[in-house]
């Protein structure tokens, strides 16, 4: 999240929170020994022990260290996180900005003790204190990766990168001279409304929209609309990374929001694909490894917390879904990210993505997730 921001979402965080009698427990003072278990709730790709690729394993050398078994449930959108946390069963949870405040709210995850963590000290001064894991100055999770949704583009339908998100929300022939109706996609969680909602702040700005997620009721019809237009030429909503890429590679599908870890998979397959941020810029997400508030292994948990903020750790992960590190030291002789990995990835970008928050109505002013969360499954079918 831009710094300028952070401490604006940081009091209105905590005026919401405040409003739901949301009282956090002391996070411990000292460890234990590891429970020799630890089970994850992660974005696909988060937790690689070499079963995909040897080069990449950061589970195997925790394992062996500390003793803690690693089991990973993979989940394919935040609302899919919330739900799993809701149940219980799960230690840490790899949550996105429009997750993390929801488990807070919900007290389904704990404030942690950062003194317990001694690679606290590496975390990027930009994503210390980021609203959407700070609440009350008290500190729910370690910082893991961040980054943009691209717009992802195939290079022969395009040969020169496309400029606008206009390319997937309004008909029109691409550079190809096909129309785009059925070859572009779009995210099917709520929060893309926010993608949406980025585009209009430039293309009309007589909406007056200054935040992608702060939506008055006229702004947010205006948002809706535009997404009504765009629903017939979605091949697919998207969410799983997997079918995008067979949607790209067998389907057709020429544009998308997408992100760097499915661009990185399909050019790994020699597939004509690449991405930008184009002018209007980009939402994104700034993820946070949270601990469950009955979490059954709560040493093992501060384990991989401060483990997962080792340098080559960050640098590997980063490399894998191309995504940015929470530890600049990991841009630095990380054999996998290389040189310009970091660059590629987007880390002078930083003040260009409008990162993923929760919605909040703010006393009425704007419309909340809830109408998000209805309002986009109602557009997703048509309605």
């Amino acid at each position: 999240m831009p710094v300028h921001k952070t401490a604006l979402l940081g009091a209105t965080t905590c005026a919401v929170l405040a409003s739901t009698g949301l009282l956090a427990a002391e996070p411990p003072k000292a460890l234990g020994p590891g429970e020799g278990r630890l089970d994850i709730v992660a974005w696909p790709g988060y937790i690689e022990r070499g079963e995909s690729d040897k080069a990449y394993d950061w589970v195997t050398g925790f394992e062996q260290q500390t003793g803690c078994k690693v089991s990973v449930k993979t989940a394919a959108t935040s609302d899919e996180m919330v739900s799993l946390m809701a149940k219980g069963g799960y230690d840490l949870v790899t949550a996105s900005g429009d997750a993390s405040l929801r488990l807070i709210a919900g007290k389904r995850v704990q404030p942690i003790n950062t003194a317990l963590i001694p690679n606290w000290k590496n975390i990027d001064p930009r994503l210390q204190n980021g609203g959407w894991y700070v609440v009350d100055k008290q500190v729910y999770g370690t910082p893991y990766q961040w980054g943009p949704n691209v717009l992802l583009y195939n290079t022969n339908t395009f040969k020169q990168a496309p400029t606008s998100w206009g390319v997937v929300f309004v008909p029109q022939d691409l550079p190809d001279g096909k129309p785009n109706k059925g070859r572009v996609q779009a995210y099917d969680g709520p929060i893309y409304i926010a993608d949406a909602a980025l585009y209009l702040k430039s293309a009309k700005p007589e909406l007056g929209i200054q935040d992608p997620y702060e939506l008055t009721e006229t702004q947010y019809q205006a948002v809706l609309e535009l997404l009504r237009q765009q629903q017939p030429l979605i091949h697919r909503y998207w969410h799983d990374a997997t079918v995008q890429m067979s949607d790209v590679k067998n389907e057709g599908v020429v544009a998308s929001s997408s992100w760097g870890y499915m661009v990185n998979g399909l050019k790994a397959e020699h597939q004509p694909v690449a991405s930008t941020i184009p002018k209007e810029g980009a939402t994104g997400w700034a993820d946070t490894t949270m601990l469950h508030t009955d979490a059954k292994h709560p040493n093992c948990a501060y384990q991989w917390m401060d483990w997962s903020l080792q340098p080559k750790v960050q640098g590997d992960v980063a490399a894998w879904f191309g995504s940015l590190p929470a530890v600049p030291a990991a841009c630095s002789g990380n054999e996998l990210l290389g040189a310009e990995g970091c660059k590629t990835n987007g880390f002078d970008n930083f003040d260009k993505i409008a990162f993923w928050k929760t919605p909040q109505a703010q006393g009425g002013k704007f419309v909340p997730y809830s109408r998000w969360t209805q309002d986009y499954i109602a557009i997703m079918g048509g309605r």
